[in-house]
């Protein structure tokens, strides 16, 4: 089925909002398309088994007997509905449409019936009778043709993501937050599957597969399709969780349809309430929304962070509040499976990321600490920089990363980076944001690429050599050392002395605060060069008033920030007989993990501050990643004569347009 047949599908399911329009807004559209396309579609999937389905359900009326596995037999599928009535049928009686139409829901598995709940429907079905519009729209429905045969059930995915785009458009949402396109999902699970094509293919293959955020499922339904082409015969088990309840109706009843089990498909947030908590799977894919404060759930993820540490899933770190997209990434690393004393078992996973992830967070920070903990264990396996403008939410530069605990020996230690920001062909129209697609080419480019990283990064021969990079672990590590400089002071009584005297919250609490002022008013203009110059002075002024001199450090620490004045020429303080730093000359530098920090200091810091030093106890390691730094190439600005000329060129057209202009009036 082509493209067009989607559209075609999809405008005459979004052609009801003509019949909505006045009774409904806009934004409430797909409220009423969606659950009757998702009804449509699973009375066109039972229509060959209604009958059979409808006299066992008689037979067993009176029996006492669960008939459950019974109908779910007759039906051919994990779901049933045990009336004789269909959509046709109830629109032909639009006095009583509403009844039969609650009857008819009512008569489908619980399964079938809890997707209808999540969309409301039965208060649509209430809305819509009120406003005289039930018999009419279900009219509408019965006219679109959703069998099998005509739409396979991954056309079907293209037919509800175009309904969500065109609902989400209407009421100010993002589509890209319920699925992602498809040309993207096809690399990211190429990628995530091409090096265990060999063991795939094995007799009695069974893979389980996560997306934590699945949407509408599309990523789920991409991966058991390829891994089914690799073998026709590998039992494929999907599992997911979805917070926005129309997105896990559609992917649920997309499992019932295609014989998954569609409890496997959880509601609510993966972070407060673990659908699948203690599950380890063989593949996880995700792509979680960009930027999204975790705030909601702030107070569990917290506690399992503090209460569970390592033992939980949050344990390396938290990222800050308002993203949410690492906290992701450790939540299906959670999930991977061991690997066995024979290199058997363990996990790969895949997930997108915008460009945060890679940098943000100084050493220290949440998201350093979970970058650490990650790369510390050997887990990145490489990321992909993909184009711009590919997906329907956002025109910002996106990334895979990949992630395994089994590496193989050739990756072992080291991180490819891939950049395939050129790997793009321009739409034909835009979608949202989305303005570019990645073609089959790019796609079989980007994945063979991959696969031959380490190679095509040692030969400088190769014409994609500068796309990939291969980096060492430890390559993204840091020191983050704080650099200290002595504090110089001289010492003075001037205005501004006599100001902060009376400012000095210490020094007024003294009963002899106004004679003290007065003492040094007799020291107006006076500097010193020492601290014990200008103290032995200051204290003869008092006593020589009348005055009696204080004692204590916060008396002296106080009288210091009065008199003492910073000065590179001035007088190193000390404190217990060290150099006492000064806070406001502190700098930080990112010194590469492993370098000797004395000899970075002797090189780079000392030539322009001899008396600099680095107080060891405060260094912290870091990792980031700056992709954008690696594939950096320097461009020389145009010559100035290239400049020059292109300047005098448009001065002489703009004076051959202005003498046009004179001449003709």
């Amino acid at each position: 089925m082509n493209s067009s047949k989607h559209t075609e599908l999809a405008n005459h399911a979004w052609s009801v909002a003509d019949l909505l329009r006045g009774d409904y807004k806009q934004s409430d559209y797909g409220k009423v398309i969606l659950p009757f396309t998702v009804l449509r579609r699973l009375e066109c999937v039972l229509a060959p088994t209604r009958e059979k389905v409808a006299e066992i359900a008689e037979q067993h009326k009176d029996s006492g007997i669960d008939p459950d596995r019974f109908l779910r037999r007759a039906s051919g599928h994990s779901f049933y509905n045990r009336s004789r009535l269909t959509l046709k049928k109830i629109a032909e009686d639009p006095q009583s449409a509403a009844m039969n139409l609650q009857v008819y829901v009512g008569a489908f598995s619980d399964n079938a019936q809890g997707v209808l709940e999540r969309f409301e429907f039965a208060q649509q079905i209430k809305r819509l009778d009120s406003a005289g519009l039930l018999y009419k729209v279900i009219g509408k429905f019965t006219d679109l043709d959703l069998r099998p045969e005509v739409v396979p059930n991954h056309n079907m995915g293209y037919i509800f993501e175009e309904l969500i785009r065109r609902f989400a458009e209407q009421s100010n949402e993002t589509a890209g937050e319920h699925f992602t396109p498809r040309e993207v999902i096809q690399l990211m699970v190429r990628l995530l599957v091409a090096p265990d094509g060999d063991a795939l293919q094995l007799p009695g293959a069974v893979r389980t597969v996560l997306d934590p955020a699945c949407g509408t499922g599309g990523m789920l339904s991409a991966m058991d399709d390829l891994i089914t082409e690799f073998n026709k015969d590998a039992t494929v088990e999907v599992y997911g969780q979805e917070l926005n309840p129309e997105s896990w109706a559609i992917c649920r009843s997309d499992l019932m349809i295609k014989g998954q089990d569609p409890e496997n498909i959880a509601f609510g947030n993966s972070f407060s309430d673990d659908g699948h908590a203690r599950k380890t799977f063989d593949y996880m894919l995700a792509n979680p929304p960009f930027g999204v404060e975790w705030k909601k759930v702030k107070d569990e993820v917290e506690h399992e962070h503090k209460a569970l540490g390592e033992a939980g899933r949050f344990g390396a770190g938290l990222p800050r509040i308002n993203d949410g997209s690492l906290l992701f990434l450790q939540h299906m690393i959670s999930k991977m499976k061991p690997v066995d004393v024979n290199g058997g078992g363990g996990s790969r996973l895949a997930i997108v990321f915008n460009g945060s992830p890679l940098f943000t967070g100084a050493a220290g920070s949440g998201e350093s600490e979970i970058r650490r903990w990650i790369l510390e264990n050997d887990w990145l396996e490489g990321i992909v920089a993909l184009p711009d403008q590919l997906f329907y939410n956002t025109g910002i530069s996106t990334y895979f990363w990949i992630l395994t605990n089994r590496k193989s020996p050739d990756h072992k230690g080291k991180v490819v980076l891939l950049d395939a920001r050129d790997q793009w062909q321009k739409m034909r129209k835009s979608l949202g944001d989305k303005r570019k697609q990645l073609g089959s080419d790019h796609i079989a480019t980007v994945v063979k690429l991959y696969g031959e990283a380490p190679a095509v990064a040692d030969n400088t021969e190769h014409p994609l050599h500068s796309k990939v990079k291969v980096f060492r672990n430890e390559d993204f590590g840091y020191q983050r050392i704080t650099v200290e400089r002595p504090l110089k002071l001289h010492f003075e009584v001037t205005e501004e002395t006599l100001t902060a005297l009376e400012a000095s919250k210490p020094i007024q609490k003294l009963p002899q605060a106004a004679a003290l002022a007065d003492a040094f008013k007799t020291l107006m203009g006076t500097s010193w060069g020492t601290k014990q110059e200008a103290w032995l002075a200051l204290k003869d002024a008092v006593v020589q008033a009348g005055g009696t001199w204080p004692t204590g450090a916060p008396f002296n620490k106080a009288l210091r920030e009065v008199v003492g004045v910073r000065d590179l020429q001035g007088e190193v303080q000390l404190v217990k007989g060290e150099p006492e730093p000064d806070s406001e000359l502190r700098d930080y530098e990112n010194v590469a993990l492993g370098q000797d920090v004395e000899a970075y200091l002797a090189q780079e810091v000392h030539p322009h501050v001899p008396d600099a030093w680095v107080d060891h106890s405060k260094t912290k390691i870091g990792y980031e990643i700056p992709f954008t730094r690696h594939f950096y190439v320097y461009e020389p600005p145009r010559p100035l004569a290239e400049i020059d000329a292109e300047l005098k060129a448009l001065e002489a057209e703009i004076q051959a347009l202005l003498g046009e202009v004179t001449s003709g009036s």
